[in-house]
């Protein structure tokens, strides 16, 4: 897997491994800062056989974002995806969360499911481009007392965009 973004800068995707944590514990607290998760959890969860974690990186070989699933068929997790401040809104999020859709499908998993600060906008507009619909709302889920909206991917529809035709009977085609 070796996805471009053609953006301001060119960002590669490829599996994390365990030299990535550093980088992506800097971003992580940076990003999260009322609830990051420390080396250790990282390093936990890539030593799991039912994760698998992402990073991406630019063209100078330095983690700009990551994300991560928990898949166990019929269902796969989102358990966390991350972009560093400078290259959020170029795409790197959107590339990523495709990536684990793709991983989603080929693990042969029916629904991809994820939480989401009640007041993270611009990744509830992310998620809801690509398909994503509200199964619930968790009160006070973080740390800090935010509501997560639990979201829902049906991995075994269309995908979203798929122009579909409707023929006279009304039987798709």
């Amino acid at each position: 897997m070796n996805m471009q973004v053609e953006q301001q800068l060119a960002v590669s995707l490829r599996p994390m491994r365990w030299w990535d944590i550093p980088s992506v514990v800097e971003l992580e607290v940076q990003l999260f800062p009322f609830d990051s998760w420390s080396t250790e959890q990282f390093w936990e969860e890539l030593a799991q056989p039912t994760r698998w974690y992402v990073v991406a990186q630019d063209e100078l070989g330095r983690v700009v974002g990551y994300a991560g699933l928990f898949l166990l068929a019929p269902d796969a997790d989102v358990q966390t995806i991350g972009v560093a401040p400078q290259m959020q809104g170029l795409g790197v999020g959107r590339v990523l969360l495709q990536a684990l859709v793709g991983h989603s499908r080929q693990a042969g998993c029916r629904r991809l499911l994820l939480e989401v600060r009640a007041g993270n906008i611009a990744a509830i507009a992310l998620y809801r481009a690509a398909g994503f619909t509200q199964l619930s709302r968790r009160s006070r889920y973080y740390p800090d007392g935010e509501d997560a909206i639990v979201l829902c991917l049906s991995l075994t529809a269309a995908p979203v965009n798929a122009h579909l035709h409707t023929d006279s009977k009304g039987d798709q085609r």
